[in-house]
């Protein structure tokens, strides 16, 4: 398949591994860089699609009890993935106050890739832990794409103690610490 170089290189370790070690600095270096370049217009709509992706997150932070439970209460009980959808439209609010539809098309496929690697190596992962019962939930529940609730489950679902111990506090307080500063940087510079 002619994709298989480009999975190779999101499976690579050594490139896992420099990103793990990079992407703090990497991240700021283009945060910086977005609100260096940012579009006036695209500020509303951009820090629309990053909150509802931050929302999303947030559902996911209270709704998972890491490598503990089969998480398929909230959001997980739609879709497999929701925590990485939450990212790419958190990350593509971001992207979009480049007003260039290019690098939203590049940003797309890129975290596509990232994305769809991830979660094969995790799902190996979650296999070996979570064993039959994950098994059966990865034959009910689609990976990315929602669908109906798996076995009745509550979507409406919503743990403060869950959320507190994921740091969804965090995960939002970086968010909007960078739309507070795309907002300064728009009106006042």
């Amino acid at each position: 398949m002619m994709l298989e170089p480009v999975h190779a290189l999101f499976n690579h370790a050594g490139f896992r591994a420099f990103w793990v070690k990079t992407r703090v600095p990497l991240v700021l270096a283009v945060a910086v860089a977005v609100l260096w370049l940012a579009d006036p217009r695209w500020l509303l709509p951009g820090f629309l699609v990053s909150m509802a992706g931050e929302f999303i997150q947030l559902w996911c932070f209270a709704s998972l009890d890491k490598n503990r439970d089969l998480a398929c209460n909230g959001p997980y009980t739609l879709t497999r993935n929701p925590m990485y959808l939450g990212r790419f439209f958190i990350i593509l609010g971001v992207v979009m106050l480049l007003g260039n539809a290019w690098v939203i098309v590049a940003y797309a496929v890129v975290y596509y890739f990232y994305m769809v690697n991830r979660v094969r190596r995790e799902e190996v992962r979650l296999r070996a832990v979570l064993g039959v019962p994950y098994a059966d939930y990865c034959a009910a529940v689609r990976r990315f794409v929602p669908g109906r609730p798996y076995r009745g489950n509550p979507v409406l679902y919503w743990n403060w103690g869950l959320l507190r111990q994921n740091h969804g506090w965090a995960n939002l307080g970086g968010t909007l610490a960078f739309w507070i500063a795309a907002a300064a940087r728009v009106w006042w510079l």
